[in-house]
């Protein structure tokens, strides 16, 4: 006998309705002078294989390490990839992440760029609310800060702008008054500068070794 709509189980209720998207938001904390804790710039190479990416997150997130930012892309040689890693700590902090990041086989090279000279960049889109009202402004403001409109609608605009981490910031914080609709980061990329050497010639990159337990 079918039962009847009355001793049908009623279906479960959510409690808490599930999230209509999921994102994360890097939180850059300043610099500061009388702590020896500050953000160190890691670049690694590694194989251009399935599964580098999750082991070396995984690495991080089960030591707790502290990371700013993760960029990932293929390089010059398509079987190569760099990671580029902003990671908070003091020198200790640093001479471990090295050293797992080299205990990885995945893991061809890892250098510390922040200790030597280098160029760093940023990219940023934002979508930003533009009324009739504002948005002159608003392009005035993109145009300063060498930015660039890739989108327009009747109502909002998207700018894509880069460079280092301070202007990028700077543009956010005079973006928010007229509304940040929307805000994507690729996190910190950077390459050391071509050093010379006596006969003119540029230098090769050499291997970082790490240091200490």
């Amino acid at each position: 006998m079918e039962p009847s709509d009355n001793d049908r189980a009623a279906p479960e209720t959510l409690v808490t309705a599930p999230p209509r998207s999921y994102h994360q938001r890097f939180v850059f904390s300043p610099f500061d002078p009388s702590s020896n804790r500050m953000r160190h710039v890691l670049s690694a190479l590694v194989q251009n294989v399935p599964g580098v990416l999750a082991h070396v997150a995984g690495m991080f997130a089960s030591r707790g390490y502290n990371i700013d930012s993760l960029a990932v892309g293929e390089t010059e040689n398509p079987e190569l990839s760099r990671m580029t890693f902003v990671v908070v700590g003091d020198d200790n902090v640093l001479a471990q992440v090295r050293k797992q990041l080299e205990k990885i086989v995945t893991v061809v090279r890892v250098e510390d760029i922040s200790s030597q000279e280098f160029v760093e960049r940023d990219l940023m889109l934002v979508k930003v609310q533009a009324s009739a009202a504002n948005r002159a402004q608003i392009l005035e403001l993109c145009s300063i800060f060498r930015g660039k409109v890739v989108d327009v609608a009747p109502d909002q605009v998207i700018v894509e702008i880069s460079g280092q981490e301070k202007k990028i910031e700077a543009f956010i914080d005079l973006m928010r008054p007229f509304g940040i609709v929307e805000l994507a980061r690729t996190g910190r990329i950077a390459m050391v500068r071509g050093i010379e050497k006596p006969n003119g010639e540029a230098s090769s990159l050499r291997r970082v070794t790490a240091t200490g337990a």
